[in-house]
């Protein structure tokens, strides 16, 4: 039996996932000083990467459930049974576990988020849930 997929659902979530990068991208202070005094931009950001994050774990559990790759035990698992099943490769997988892991100190542990470490995200990682959208969207075979 042939599983299809949500298509609307994924290209919905992608396109969350592309806004939210862009009020990233927008929000992006020059430097880390102007960053750090700056609590406006520093939110914005953090809601946006926590929402981008969450968009990409939206569809990694769209695809797991649909296409019946397993019953993960945790987010992170989620990623694994995408990688073990030829969805994602091992670089992407992990960039994404790093991603669910900074999400998940962005809503569990607020007061504990290092200013620096979101500045550098901001700057130099975002890119990586990019990476993870056009990979999932070449082997699912969308746009």
């Amino acid at each position: 039996m042939k599983v299809l997929l949500d298509h609307d659902l994924i290209l919905s979530k992608a396109g969350s996932i592309k806004k939210h990068i862009k009020r990233i991208e927008e929000k992006r202070p020059v430097d880390l000083k102007s960053f750090i005094k700056d609590i406006d931009v520093q939110e914005s950001i953090l809601f946006n990467l926590q929402m981008a994050i969450q968009n990409c774990i939206d569809i990694a559990a769209h695809i797991v459930s649909e296409k019946c790759l397993g019953v993960p035990g945790s987010t992170n698992e989620m990623f694994y049974l995408l990688q073990e099943n030829g969805y994602l490769d091992w670089e992407i997988s992990e960039k994404m576990i790093k991603a669910v892991g900074f999400r998940n100190l962005i809503v569990h542990e607020y007061g504990n988020v290092e200013l620096d470490h979101v500045f550098k995200i901001a700057r130099d990682d975002i890119e990586d849930l990019n990476e993870y959208v056009t990979t999932v969207f070449k082997k699912l075979g969308i746009c």
